[in-house]
């Protein structure tokens, strides 16, 4: 029931935050999503730039140690209390290289099939479900595994865990970007110029 409840929770409350600050931020939570995308920009004006990816991955962890935090203070939890979880298990560790590679493959192939407007639900559907048919209730997530020291709970992470957690992950996220490779080859180059009628170079707009 525990599982049950956690799954319910951030699939309705996920949807709503990709829906709510996608427009704003591009709804990024996740640095191992963040960094796939800064990794996969074709130019220096396509997609996220290192300066972005500086800016982002500190605020996605303050943001997860934050609400963790947030969490124990409206459920009475002792504040600032690490979890004493262990997640060190080989298993659980690939349970997140595949939740992570999903995640990575979801997104990233909406976005070349022209889907993008349908990853709210399909990425809060997809977490969902991963809490489920994976062994490590996928995390998915670096900034969401260091966040969860933070909670002595069931949803937990002992800090000893962490590290081998995140190189799962940014294992899975290499996975996911081959998958997409291999699923729907690589992007097309885009020119940095096009022909007009009159045979003059215009600028490409993209």
């Amino acid at each position: 029931m525990q599982l049950l409840a956690n799954s319910l929770a951030t699939v309705f409350g996920l949807c709503v935050l990709i829906l709510l600050l996608g427009p704003v931020s591009g709804a990024h939570f996740n640095p191992a999503v963040t960094l796939a995308a800064w990794f996969t920009s074709r130019r220096p004006t396509d997609g996220l730039n290192w300066r972005d990816v500086a800016a982002y991955v500190p605020a996605q962890i303050t943001g997860a140690i934050g609400g963790a935090v947030l969490a124990d203070a409206m459920f009475a939890k002792p504040l600032g209390e690490f979890s004493v979880h262990d997640r060190s298990a080989g298993h659980l560790l690939l349970g997140e290289v595949v939740a992570t590679a999903g995640l990575i493959l979801l997104i990233f192939g909406l976005s070349r099939i022209d889907r993008a407007t349908l990853a709210p639900a399909a990425v809060a559907s997809y977490i969902g479900a991963a809490y489920w048919f994976t062994s490590s209730t996928s995390f998915a997530n670096p900034a969401v595994t260091i966040g969860r020291t933070f909670s002595d709970t069931f949803a937990g992470i002992v800090p000893a865990s962490v590290a081998p957690f995140i190189a799962a992950q940014l294992l899975g996220a290499v996975f996911g970007l081959g998958a997409i490779a291999a699923v729907y080859g690589r992007p097309a180059p885009v020119p940095d110029e096009v022909a007009v009628p009159n045979g003059e170079p215009e600028p490409a707009v993209s």
